[in-house]
């Protein structure tokens, strides 16, 4: 099961490279990693993406709490939170196909950020499904290149867990 760990560390130099070692060493990977100040100055949040059985993320989590610039460490899979991802993608789209790529990029409410003779750049944001999915109907036009931020997530401070609301709604129920 993949896991989203939020992670507030003071903001020293080195911080990052600790906590990837700790990763490393343990034989983890970190398939998402974003990194950037937080709501305090001298603090930074990371954001990361791992895989593993619960009871191994715990014990990351426990290790990653050990570390000497590390204030807090939430796995914010289990908690209601918002997530988003950026993604930039460059795609093929000669004269012919171009209303077709635009109608697309109005669905998933993209925004073009470049234009070329035979080629738009795309901006996206939304969970990384909506990435995913977005990525999938482009590619029979041709993806010359992407880049994605990884994931960035916090907490719901409003407490309500959409994922479960959405289970809910294809029941046809509304949960109590």
């Amino acid at each position: 099961m993949k896991h989203t760990l939020s992670v507030l560390v003071e903001d020293e130099s080195g911080a990052l490279s600790r906590i990837a070692g700790l990763f490393a060493r343990r034989g983890f990977n970190i398939d998402s990693l974003a990194v950037g100040p937080a709501e305090a100055v001298g603090r930074s949040r990371l954001t990361m993406v791992v895989e593993g059985d619960e009871q191994t993320v715990q014990q990351m989590t426990k290790q990653l709490d050990k570390l000497v610039n590390v204030l807090q460490v939430l796995d914010l899979s289990q908690r209601p939170a918002v997530e988003r991802e950026l993604m930039l993608m460059k795609v093929s789209a000669p004269a012919a196909q171009r209303s077709a790529i635009l109608e697309l990029v109005q669905v998933f409410r993209a925004k073009v950020v470049d234009v070329a003779d035979d080629a738009l750049t795309l901006e996206v944001v939304g969970d990384p499904g909506k990435l995913v999915a977005l990525e999938r109907l482009m590619t029979p036009y041709g993806i010359e290149e992407i880049a994605r931020t990884g994931k960035v997530a916090l907490e719901r401070a409003s407490g309500v867990n959409t994922e479960m609301l959405k289970a809910s709604s294809s029941g046809g129920r509304v949960p109590a």
